[in-house]
Order: structure tokens, then sequence, then C-alpha cells
């Protein structure tokens, strides 16, 4: 069990403000305070926040530095992962977090709203159900890939304004990748010391 639950993202993230680093440090009581009230994070999952969903959510921006124009959507957000953190540390860029089912979508616009996170949006919906185009789509283990890419295909933005291409950004375990399209893969544990990280990857998908 971690000694603080900011500890590792201080190390990882020293360019952090000091508005940026209290907004982190709020991180872990808030989820406490709502975890209460709904199973956000698996009960005995919550003392490992700042690592397995925290830290995990910002190994995203190991690889991309979100623009201040961007628009970013996290797709099946569940408590907010990887969206909430990723906006901290993007205050200037746009993120809408989705995900069916209402209660969730409830609360992670409570825990934005306290951290005055004034780049975030929320919205309950299915994936197959929103319009719009986005730089970037976000998941973590939702679903397989492959149908996580039938849900958003036609939702990414055509023209790209970042170092890599506009496209998925998916958070997953180690098990065997079985697609058809254009796709990169980033070992997480090369960024981030933990062992939780020796088996996670993150996968780029693009058009």
């Amino acid at each position: 069990m971690e000694t603080t639950p900011t500890t590792p993202v201080w190390r990882y993230f020293s360019h952090l403000t000091p508005q940026q680093q209290i907004q982190l440090q709020q991180l872990a009581p808030l989820y406490q305070a709502w975890n209460a009230r709904i199973n956000l994070i698996s009960r005995k999952d919550i003392a490992n926040l700042s690592i397995r969903h925290i830290l995990y959510s910002l190994s995203i921006a190991k690889i991309v530095a979100f623009s201040p124009s961007a628009s970013i959507l996290d797709v099946g957000t569940g408590g907010g992962f990887p969206g909430i953190p990723l906006a901290i540390l993007f205050p200037q860029t746009h993120f809408h977090l989705i995900d069916s089912v209402h209660k969730k979508i409830k609360a992670v616009q409570g825990i934005a709203h306290t951290l005055g996170l004034q780049n975030v949006t929320t919205q309950p919906i299915r994936a197959e159900a929103l319009r719009g185009t986005y730089d970037f789509i976000l998941g973590r283990a939702v679903t397989s890939l492959a149908t996580f890419y039938t849900w958003v295909k036609d939702k990414i933005a055509p023209h790209p304004q970042h170092q890599i291409p506009n496209g998925i950004l998916y958070l997953k375990g180690d098990e065997p990748i079985v697609l058809s399209l254009n796709y990169r893969t980033y070992a997480i544990g090369q960024f981030f010391s933990e062992p939780f990280f020796q088996t996670k990857q993150l996968v780029h998908i693009y058009p």
C-alpha cells in the first residue's frame, strides 16, 4: 500500500502547478467519499487509487501532450478514468466523459465540479448514440479493442494537430491484440517502475 495517494504522480510529473497538485491531492478523499455512496471503484482497490487509477490514466500523457484546442472523448469512463486525471493535467483541453450508467456520470460530474474542472463535460449515453468527432477517444478495459473500434470509428476527427495521428488511446493488459488496423503499442512499464505496470500497455489505433 502506498504511503500517500499522490507520491507516484509527483515523482513522474514534476512540472505540475500548485493548483494541479492540490487537485490531485483532492482525488483520494473525493473518491473515498463517493465510493461510500456508489461503487465507482472496487472497495478492495480504493487503497490503490494513486497507482492503479490516477497514474495509470496519466500514462497517456507520456506519449501525447494534448493541445489546448483538442477535444477528447472518454468512453465508458466509469468513475472518471482516464478522463479526470488527464483533465487536471491538461486544463485547457476539453474532455467529454460518457458512460451508459447514469449514477456513475452523476458522481463524475460531482467530482469534476468539486475540483473546479471547467474543461470537463459529462453525459449519460452509449458511445454508439453519440454524435460528433474528437481528436482522441480514450478507453480503459471497456470491451474488446475490435468492439470498441466499431463503436467509435466514425468519431475520430480527420485533421490531426498532435505529434501522433488522431485516433483511439486504449489502456489494457498484456493479452494479445487481434486487429486488422493501424496500431502501435506502448509498454507502460517503460514509463513507471511500479510492478503493476509491467503487464499494462497503451494501444494507439489510428485510421
